[in-house]
C-alpha cells in the first residue's frame, strides 16, 4: 500500500512539473511573474523576522543592563554591610547579590546569542533582496526579448508581400494611397495654376502687341 500511495505521489507530482513547464513555455512571463509574487512575500515574511529579533535584540539589551547595574548595586551594598557589622542586611544584599549576578550572565549569553542571530537573519535577509533584485532584471530582459520578438512578427506579417494583407497592411496601403492621392491633388493644382497664369500672360502680351499695330 505504501508503494501504491508512493507511485500516486510521483505521478502527481511528475504531471504537476509538467503542467508547470507547459506553462511556462506558453506564458513565461506570467510563471515568472507568479515566481516574483512569492519571492516577494518570502522577503517580507523575512523581514517581519528580522525586526522582531531587532527588537528582542535590544530588550535582552536593556534587561541585561538592568541586571548588571543590580549586581554592582547589591555588591556595593553588601560591603557597605558588611563593614558596618550588619550581618543580616549583608547576607541579605549578598543574596541579591548573587541573584542578580547569575541573571546578568544568563541575559548576556541571551543578548550575544540574539544578536548572533540578528546577523545571520540581517545577511540571509540582504541576500534575498539581491536575488529578488535580480529576478526583477532578469524580466525586464524576457520582457525586452519578448516584446522584439513579437514587434518583429507583427512587422513581417505586415510588410511580407507574399501574405494576405493583414489589417495593419491595409491601414498602411489606405494611407499610402491617400498620401497619393493628395500629391496628385497638388501637383494638378500647380500645373492648372501654371497654365492659367501662363495663358494670362501670354493672352496680355498679345493684346500690347495688337494695341501696338493699331497705333
Amino acid at each position: 500500500m505504501a508503494k501504491l500511495f508512493k507511485r500516486i505521489k510521483n505521478t502527481v507530482e511528475a504531471d504537476f512539473h509538467e503542467m508547470l513547464d507547459e506553462k511556462e513555455r506558453k506564458n513565461p512571463i506570467a510563471l515568472l511573474n507568479q515566481y516574483l509574487r512569492d519571492c516577494e512575500k518570502e522577503v517580507e515574511k523575512v523581514r517581519k523576522l528580522v525586526e522582531r529579533q531587532y527588537l528582542l535584540s535590544e530588550e535582552f539589551t536593556r534587561e541585561y543592563v538592568k541586571a548588571a547595574e543590580l549586581t554592582e548595586k547589591r555588591k556595593h551594598q553588601a560591603e557597605i554591610a558588611s563593614k558596618a557589622g550588619e550581618e543580616e542586611l549583608h547576607q541579605f544584599a549578598l543574596q541579591e547579590y548573587q541573584q542578580y549576578s547569575a541573571r546578568a550572565e544568563r541575559l548576556k549569553a541571551s543578548k550575544d546569542q540574539a544578536e548572533k542571530h540578528l546577523e545571520e537573519l540581517e545577511q540571509k535577509y540582504e541576500g534575498m533582496k539581491h536575488k529578488l533584485k535580480d529576478m526583477y532584471i532578469k524580466r525586464m530582459e524576457i520582457m525586452g526579448r519578448e516584446n522584439m520578438t513579437r514587434a518583429n512578427h507583427r512587422m513581417d506579417k505586415v510588410l511580407a508581400s507574399d501574405e494576405p494583407k493583414s489589417k495593419s497592411f491595409s491601414k498602411f496601403d489606405e494611407m499610402e494611397r491617400y498620401l497619393d492621392r493628395l500629391e496628385h491633388q497638388v501637383n494638378t493644382g500647380y500645373h492648372r495654376h501654371t497654365i492659367d497664369a501662363r495663358i494670362a500672360q501670354l493672352e496680355k502680351e498679345l493684346n500690347n502687341q495688337e494695341n501696338s499695330t493699331t497705333v
